[in-house]
């Protein structure tokens, strides 16, 4: 906001404040597109892991099929390896990969909207029409009072 704000201040075309901070709001966005990615891959790896420890967890069992007395703690770190991987992925890395992505949508609605009032300002709207407007991107809850009749 405070970069378009100074932009008009600057007396920069609308067209042009349009374009700037659309390609701000895109940059942000890509950025934030990167964080869930990562999210995403551990979410996709924690289960091969799982799994690992499942393998590593029944190489020890089998080291021990001679001693029956053994086996239990094998086939328990096969079972529990298992869990946390699955777990981790599910309950933990894949759910903050999707609220990332969906705090960045809406994050980019909300600067979509500044970037209409800003515009539409140095367009020279009507403030009450371009008020109405930009309100219509609000649930009905949160418009002022006004707008609600």
């Amino acid at each position: 906001m405070k970069k378009g704000i100074q932009l008009i201040v600057d007396g920069t075309d609308p067209k042009a404040v349009h374009e700037i901070l659309e390609i701000e709001v895109e940059h942000h966005e890509e950025q934030g597109v990167h964080a869930a990615k990562v999210w995403e891959a551990a979410g996709g790896y924690a289960p091969t892991v799982g799994i690992i420890g499942a393998v590593l967890g029944l190489i020890h069992v089998m080291e021990n099929l001679a001693d029956p007395s053994k086996l239990g703690g094998g086939i328990a770190v096969a079972f529990v390896a298992t869990v946390y991987g699955v777990g981790a992925a599910n309950l933990f890395f894949l759910p903050l990969a999707n609220k990332i992505k969906f705090k960045l949508k809406e994050e980019a609605g909300a600067r979509n909207v500044i970037i209409m009032g800003l515009v539409g300002l140095a367009q020279g709207e009507n403030p009450r029409l371009l008020q109405e407007k930009l309100e219509s991107f609000l649930p009905h809850n949160e418009r002022t009072k006004e707008t609600k009749k």
